[in-house]
């Protein structure tokens, strides 16, 4: 019998085409271990969070994303650091679905990791976005943590890692994420 696949939701917190972020999400389809399969969420086009918008009804993008979170068993976000914390497309997303009734986030299974020009490599993002899924019960797996820092030397221009240690990195934090997702599945 064969073992059933994790849909996995890749969430970029960065709509810069050339992205640092969105290129290392994109490099872990292929890094995903097996019984995984990636897929990839848009958050560009979600307004800005609005209790007046939310009141009059919940937009078209919104019930997509929400969608595709519930559908996901687990949540991959890369993210860069914007002043120290979360990049306002994020915080939009992550905001939008937590004031839905059963918001998606309650016991989702989900692995961050960042990606910069800086030496940190987005570091402090992390500990934010911890902090603000942790509060809305999304489980996130605690090790390994993982920050690219010197981003450009490790990408290159087609968005394809040419660092073998930050490809290593992100196979082990994916290898990870496999049984931190089946363990969350099994508790809920």
């Amino acid at each position: 019998m064969a073992e059933p696949v994790l849909n996995i939701l890749g969430i970029s917190g960065s709509l810069r085409k050339a992205s640092y972020n969105t290129a290392a999400l994109r490099a872990c389809a292929s890094l995903l271990p097996s019984g995984m399969k990636l897929s990839f969420a848009d958050i560009g086009d979600l307004p800005m969070y609005n209790q007046d918008v939310f009141d009059s009804g919940i937009p078209a993008p919104v019930r997509r994303f929400e969608a595709e979170l519930r559908a996901a068993d687990a949540v991959l976000i890369a993210s860069p650091e914007y002043n120290f914390s979360i990049p306002p497309v994020l915080k939009n997303a992550i905001d939008w679905v937590s004031k839905l009734p059963n918001q998606p986030w309650q016991d989702k299974p989900a692995a961050i990791f960042s990606a910069s020009q800086g030496p940190m490599g987005g570091a402090r993002v992390q500990y934010d976005l911890r902090k603000v899924l942790g509060q809305l019960w999304c489980h996130i797996l605690p090790k390994p943590e993982v920050f690219i820092g010197a981003a450009q030397t490790k990408i290159d221009a087609r968005g394809q890692i040419t660092d073998e240690t930050t490809r290593k990195f992100l196979t082990d934090l994916l290898a990870g994420f496999k049984p931190w997702i089946l363990r969350m599945k099994a508790k809920a």
